[in-house]
């Protein structure tokens, strides 16, 4: 598996494999009480896709040389830029439980804390999410908070919820992940 920058040249086949279907599940999982549209092909193939691929907190999962998905990050405070944010993306359903999120995820974080000096790195998902929440919990992230009942989606209000790792922790905790890989 490897995270890298989209390339312009990949625009068209990002788009058929991230937004080509409106109805995808992944999009009932990412956020849904939003209701946000995804882009038309000629919106993304245009100023929206080229900033996408120049942007350097947005990445694509490559599997087998093919776009699985797609890692990304934004400071949760604006131009103050203490405070990211990260998310991720698996698109097709016959990826998932493979560990894929997990470990792209994991790979995000480090170069992330690579590139920055930031003490914190946290994503947010709601109680609906349940995989989200489990690769969390399963990279070693705590759970910083949960503000109940906000998400509200199919009739029904859900919690937000907060993961969130430590710069020393999640050193920490790669180092342990490597010690125990040795033995």
């Amino acid at each position: 598996m490897e995270i890298r920058t989209l390339k312009e040249s990949e625009l068209a086949a990002f788009w058929q494999v991230a937004y080509a279907n409106p109805n995808a599940e992944w999009v009932k999982w990412n956020g849904p009480y939003f209701h946000d549209t995804l882009p038309k092909k000629s919106e993304f193939l245009g100023e929206i896709g080229k900033k996408w691929a120049d942007d350097p907190f947005h990445k694509v999962i490559i599997i087998n040389g093919k776009i699985v998905g797609s890692v990304g990050a934004y400071f949760a405070d604006g131009r103050l830029k203490r405070w990211l944010e990260v998310g991720i993306i698996i698109y097709a359903e016959n990826n998932w439980g493979k560990h894929i999120g997990r470990e792209a995820l994991a790979q995000w974080i480090t170069y992330l804390f690579k590139a920055t000096n930031l003490p914190h790195i946290g994503f947010t998902t709601w109680s609906g999410n349940e995989r989200m929440m489990h690769v969390g919990q399963a990279l070693g992230m705590q759970l910083e908070g949960r503000i109940r009942k906000v998400r509200y989606w199919n009739n029904q209000y859900f919690d937000s919820i907060k993961y969130g790792v430590l710069r020393d922790e999640w050193l920490e905790l790669q180092l342990k992940e490597e010690q125990s890989d040795d033995n």
